[in-house]
């Protein structure tokens, strides 16, 4: 290839460094800045809304350099970064004297009108406002402080508008115009009078209403769920994956001593953007539930009797050995690494053991958000792993439904049932079918009944607490860590697993996924790679096929 067909990359100079850009690709200023590491202050612009530069606080000096001669012409006003692009030859500069004066006012003159009630902010800690005024803000204040009351009032069921805090960057407004779709928020009023309010009759009660709270930048928005419960720097937060459906949003745990206190949206391009619905940013209190089982028991003459932790993996493996036909449903709730440790032991005792997918909750039909985002109708997170655990080692999928109807023609000497659903998902007509068999392993969170004509009955971890990988519907693999402990008197499945197949040292689910790479090709994509957006495992699945 000669010197003429070389691909010539775009190149823009910020702060003196030069930042090389892909081919097609778009930046601003705020985006090009952050490549060298200058953190350009910003309120109304966000990488996943239209541009308005409104706010003049990304205000930066731009320029540009000539290709042949080098020089670099500089305009003589200040620019907003967010709606400058960067191209070849742009030049930016993020610090300077006139910036920094610029910053300074901007500060002030949102610090005039607005309450200082930061002891009673939900806001407080994670605030811009808070946080560009402690680095560009001026050393004294030159207007008079004078007391304010901060008007409220109620948005929707969902978020409160603490109107005298907003800064005007109307990021809520844009969302429900432009991602949710439904335009329930709108301004009011001209000038200084202007107001974030809701369309008279249509209150603010679309399913991702929640974003907003994330994503203005002071306290103007709060959460109601969330609101005077926790403050933000007592709070833990936690990389984890959404269990509410197959999506898999990435997301974050927020918690303190082992309380979960909300959930928020992690971004991540390839499976959720910025966002997450309602559904699963609300769809957590099954985990403090005080109706969970958290006990372990077996059925005896009289009644079930508690069972010890450190007893059980023998007793169960003494009697599941004693069985030659054996049968376990995988739910989808497990995660990857506990679906193949539990199909490695019963395959272990019964070489031909029945792997069965577990129930899959469907409820609706799937909903798709403008720019890609989707809420599934399948509300479980790791169909997908499951299936492909099963296919893998069995060779063949058995459904949950499958399963049921080959109790009728078929004997078990034992069949282990796994769970941890957050909502009722057997009926009586189900535990009739399986309570025949001599041996009934159900391992759940709640009671239901089939867990009531169990042999032995296993409390089961929730998604906050348990360790491992989720595959979502689009063949995404997602690994997290756990948030919270789990209540006393429950053992995740993974570490029950882990016992049971005599492992050595404690629970290890990176281990486990090695070996899943490394023993079924679907997964080898994940094998020793650790990546905050996850794994495609597509390309896998065609090598498969």
């Amino acid at each position: 290839m000669g010197p003429s067909s070389e691909i010539l990359m775009a190149t823009v100079l910020v702060d003196g460094q030069e930042v090389e850009l892909a081919d097609g690709e778009r930046l601003n200023g705020i985006q090009v800045a952050a490549r060298v590491g200058a953190d350009v202050p910003h309120y109304c612009w966000h990488p996943g809304l239209t541009v308005v530069a409104s706010c003049r606080m990304c205000l930066v000096e731009t320029g540009r350099r000539d290709p042949a001669t080098g020089a670099i012409t500089m305009l003589p006003k200040l620019v907003p970064g967010c709606q400058t692009p960067a191209t070849d030859g742009t030049v930016f500069v993020t610090k300077s004297e006139k910036i920094t004066a610029a910053r300074a006012m901007v500060e002030e003159d949102l610090l005039i009108r607005h309450p200082i009630d930061c002891p009673i902010c939900d806001k407080a800690g994670e605030c811009s406002l808070q946080d560009y005024h402690f680095e560009h803000g001026r050393e004294e204040r030159r207007a008079d402080l004078k007391p304010f009351t901060s008007r409220r009032r109620e948005l929707g069921d969902t978020v409160t508008l603490f109107v005298d805090r907003c800064v005007m960057c109307t990021r809520c407004v844009r969302f429900t115009r432009e991602i949710s779709g439904d335009a329930e928020l709108m301004v009011v009023n001209r000038g200084a009078h202007e107001e974030i309010d809701v369309f008279p009759g249509f209150p603010l009660d679309n399913k991702m209403s929640g974003n907003v709270v994330d994503l203005c930048p002071v306290g103007a928005l709060g959460d109601r769920d969330f609101l005077y419960k926790q403050r933000v720097w007592f709070m833990k937060s936690h990389d984890n994956v959404c269990a509410g459906c197959s999506t898999g949003c990435s997301i974050k745990v927020e918690e303190n001593q082992d309380k979960v206190y909300r959930l928020k949206p992690r971004e991540n391009p390839h499976v959720n953007q910025w966002w997450m619905c309602d559904e699963g940013r609300y769809g957590w209190k099954h985990v403090h539930d005080p109706t969970r089982v958290t006990m372990p028991r077996r059925a005896g003459k009289e009644g079930y009797e508690d069972v010890e932790w450190s007893a059980l993996p023998s007793e169960l493996h003494a009697k599941l050995s004693k069985g030659s036909r054996i049968a376990a449903v995988l739910s989808p709730h497990l995660t990857v690494e506990e679906a193949y440790q539990l199909a490695k032991y019963v395959r272990g005792i019964d070489q031909q053991a029945v792997l069965v997918r577990g129930h899959v909750p469907i409820e609706g039909e799937d909903e798709t958000f403008a720019r890609g985002f989707a809420i599934r109708a399948e509300k479980c997170p790791n169909r997908r792993g499951v299936e492909e655990v099963i296919v893998g080692i069995a060779k063949e999928l058995v459904t949950w439904e499958d399963f049921l109807g080959q109790l009728a023609g078929d004997s078990f000497d034992a069949v282990w049932v796994t769970g941890g659903y957050k909502s009722s998902w057997n009926d009586e007509a189900v535990a009739q079918k399986l309570s025949a068999v001599p041996l009934l392993v159900v391992q759940d969170s709640f009671a239901s009944p089939l867990w009531n004509v169990a042999t032995y009955q296993l409390p089961s971890a929730t998604f906050a607490e348990r360790d491992g990988s989720y595959v979502n519907h689009a063949d995404r693999l997602q690994s997290f860590k756990w948030a919270v402990r789990p209540p006393a008197g429950v053992t995740t499945e993974g570490q029950l697993y882990w016992r049971l197949l005599s492992s050595q040292g404690l629970y290890n689910s990176r281990k486990v996924l090695d070996e899943v790479t490394r023993e079924l090709l679907y997964f080898s994509a994940a094998s020793g790679v650790e990546c905050a957006h996850g794994i495609d495992l597509k390309v896998n699945q065609l090598a498969a096929t």
